[in-house]
């Protein structure tokens, strides 16, 4: 019982130290594409095709199988001992012991071997291709948990602006130095800026959800992720990354393009295959049985001549001084008892018994429905629908690159912009703060610049994050990984 209490004491420690760990990017995505059930989906069919390849290398050796049977026979039969017709009750057993092994069939199994082991790394690779997806998905909806937490600041600071700008304009107006319409503006901005403090709350609960979706754990698990400063993200120079250079690397490292070329390969061996079906194939087969009877003593009598007698109508005849005369036969009688007929031993009725076999047999298909050569011609056709889909798949891939390179331009462009509209959103406020201090500005201007301020920094918040996104999405096209 002591030792259960302290095997529950100590995960419940390893529990609680592991919900106390903060999340990174790396934890984030080497535990998504581990867990994933998509993943552990993908892995199971690989499983699978590593059993079929498996197995088909096992097919090329020798085949053997052993058959037994036995058996209680009653009523009418034949004698085992002078084969007669009789009436009684025997034990019969019999086993055999078959092998056959294949000589030669045009390299048929060897090339379907072959494909099968093509087809083994091409569900490998879709692990990849499938962790890959995974992989950009969490490293995505990390950063969107990054942004939440930044806009979750930016709007928590504005509701602490305002409120301070409000407890002023409070005394004021009781002073009688502000008119209370000031008042009212302000009390409907701090609402306002309430609400979107509480959204930006919202928005970080609802992207550790899609988070955690992504990494198969449970939406009610304790799960806190570290926050590094976006700024200390290292992103490739954009001059590193261009399209054509990234794609060139993309051929050779995206998952992919390592499935289609696999597949290709196994294709090709498959068409191989289905050929050397056509063709004649030549097997060794042998085999050794042996068999058992029991039965009760059976008593065996003397045999007497009772007469001789023709052999009946149509019988043979010889001629006997010019006259046909029909043979005799002679009609026995059971006469006195010589003994009982017992069966052997076992041991020696399988001995006694013992019968073998070897051969060898050639197969030549002649006719079968035409189905051989429709497998060879539609293995002809798989290849060509494979070259086509890694064809589209390879265009898919430089076009997907080209789209990313120019999104991250783009979103480079607007986040330098961005960064420019925060400056100066931020002098006009100060100065407009300023100004309403001193009663040269009235609220509502002062809540206009102020708003202004804050969707420059939401906006600022949002391109700076989708920039680093986009540039991640290039270096990851480029084989560099995902880091932070």
């Amino acid at each position: 019982m002591r030792i259960y209490i302290l095997s529950a004491f100590f995960s419940i420690s390893a529990i609680t130290v592991s919900a106390q760990e903060k999340w990174n990017l790396k934890t984030i995505v080497d535990y998504a594409m581990t867990n994933n059930l998509g993943v552990k989906q993908n892995e199971v069919q690989a499983k699978l095709q590593a059993l079929t390849y498996n197995q088909s290398k096992l097919s090329r050796y020798p085949n053997a199988s052993f058959t037994g049977n036995t058996s209680v026979n009653n009523g009418n039969g034949q004698d085992p001992v002078n084969f007669t017709r009789i009436n009684t009750t025997t034990l019969q057993a019999g086993m055999q012991l078959q092998t056959s092994a294949d000589i030669f069939n045009f390299y048929s199994k060897k090339n379907t071997i072959a494909a099968n082991e093509w087809e083994l790394k091409a569900a490998v690779a879709n692990v990849g291709k499938i962790k890959n997806d995974i992989a950009l998905s969490a490293a995505n909806a990390y950063l969107q948990i990054l942004l939440a937490i930044e806009q979750e600041k930016i709007t928590k600071v504005q509701v602490a602006q305002t409120t301070e700008q409000l407890n002023n304009t409070r005394k004021q107006v009781q002073a009688g130095t502000l008119p209370e319409l000031n008042l009212v503006q302000l009390e409907a901005q701090l609402a306002l800026d309430s609400v979107n403090y509480i959204n930006a709350k919202g928005a970080i609960t609802q992207s550790i959800l899609t988070l955690k979706s992504f990494m198969s754990i449970d939406a009610a698990a304790l799960f806190e992720v570290d926050t590094p400063p976006v700024e200390s993200i290292p992103v490739e120079p954009i001059a590193d990354l261009m399209p054509d250079a990234v794609y060139q690397l993309a051929l050779t490292n995206q998952p992919l393009q390592q499935v289609n070329a696999f597949k290709l390969k196994a294709a090709e061996k498959n068409r191989a295959a289905a050929r050397g079906s056509m063709y004649p194939s030549l097997s060794a087969f042998g085999g050794i049985g042996s068999g058992y009877v029991a039965f009760k003593k059976a008593p065996f009598y003397n045999q007497e001549i009772l007469r001789y007698e023709p052999i009946g109508f149509g019988g043979p005849k010889v001629d006997v001084n010019g006259t046909l005369v029909d043979i005799q036969q002679p009609v026995f009688q059971q006469g006195a008892l010589l003994g009982y007929v017992r069966p052997s031993a076992f041991g020696t009725q399988i001995i006694d018994n013992l019968s073998q076999n070897i051969g060898i047999s050639l197969s030549v298909p002649i006719f079968n429905g035409g189905s051989l050569r429709t497998n060879y011609e539609r293995s002809k056709l798989n290849i060509q629908t494979l070259e086509l889909q890694k064809l589209s798949d390879d265009q898919q891939l430089k076009q997907d690159i080209y789209q990313a390179h120019n999104a991250a331009v783009i979103a480079l462009e607007k986040y330098n912009a961005s960064k420019k509209s925060v400056n100066s959103s931020q002098q006009t406020y100060d100065y407009a703060n300023k100004r309403f201090e001193v009663g040269m500005l009235n609220t509502f201007d002062l809540i206009t610049t102020q708003n202004n301020l804050l969707r420059a920094k939401l906006e600022y918040s949002i391109n700076q994050f989708d920039y680093v996104f986009k540039m991640k999405v290039l270096e990851f096209y480029k084989g560099l990984g995902l880091k932070l």
